[in-house]
């Protein structure tokens, strides 16, 4: 049994570009291409298409996942290792819950905490990434410009942060449009939403002409960042680095 583009797109979710993309990458060749031009897919896509959309939702690039789903193991193998994946993270996500769980019940209760007692407050949360992603950014930027941008930031109440996520998201897929647009990075449209970026970008720091391009190679490169931009659309994390480069380049000194 085969199916087209459009079925696959409505049982797995995955949109119709993103299934174009990655045959034109080479991910996710169609078992066949029909007279009309329509993309079928049968059982063997299927089941690579589980295997990308598991790796990405454990974090991987698609160029990673591109070299794992290329090696042609056996499917139950494949099969058992993303269970063995999912199961941990599922056991990771328990110790969340638990930990938020307990949480809860100290502050209905209006338990008097103590420094020991509070420890259980943040039990499961990998402090090692944070660290990790907070020291390489005191490396990339220096430290001093990066602690100054926390201590910016750290009394900002809840409020505030889900506004900013909003104005990225609404960044993000303005940049989307164009791309359907069929427009280039250097465009003035194009420009105009970046202006907009890199005005949001100094509510936390201020990037000048050197470093505001780093930001734009960190989003294409760094695979924590790639991941998240590939699954909004897989074209978005370079067309985004490009336009950067370009903004930099034409309007910062």
């Amino acid at each position: 049994m085969a199916w087209s583009t459009a079925q696959v797109a409505r049982m797995s979710k995955v949109t119709s570009r993103t299934l174009r993309h990655y045959d034109d990458i080479g991910l996710l060749p169609p078992a066949h291409v029909g007279a009309n031009g329509y993309r079928y897919y049968e059982r063997e896509q299927l089941l690579r298409l589980q295997h990308i959309l598991v790796l990405r939702e454990l974090g991987l690039g698609l160029e990673a996942i591109a070299e794992i789903v290329r090696e042609g193991r056996d499917e139950v193998t494949v099969l058992r290792t993303h269970h063995r994946w999912l199961l941990a993270e599922r056991d990771r996500f328990d110790r969340l819950a638990a930990t938020v769980s307990r949480t809860i019940t100290d502050v209905e209760g209006d338990r008097t905490m103590t420094g020991k007692s509070a420890a259980h407050w943040f039990d499961g949360f990998d402090a090692a990434t944070q660290d990790q992603l907070r020291e390489e950014a005191r490396q990339r930027w220096g430290a001093d410009r990066v602690d100054a941008a926390q201590e910016g930031v750290a009394d900002k109440d809840g409020g505030w942060w889900r506004s900013q996520g909003q104005e990225w998201t609404a960044i993000l897929d303005e940049l989307v449009a164009h791309l359907d647009a069929g427009r280039a990075a250097a465009d003035a449209p194009v420009q105009d939403t970046i202006d907009g970026h890199y005005h949001w970008i100094r509510n936390f720091w201020t990037p000048d002409r050197a470093s505001y391009p780093g930001l734009g190679n960190l989003y294409a490169d760094d695979p924590r960042f790639r991941t998240n931009l590939d699954k909004t659309d897989p074209r978005l994390a370079e067309f985004l680095r490009a336009a950067i480069a370009e903004y930099a380049r034409t309007r910062l000194t």
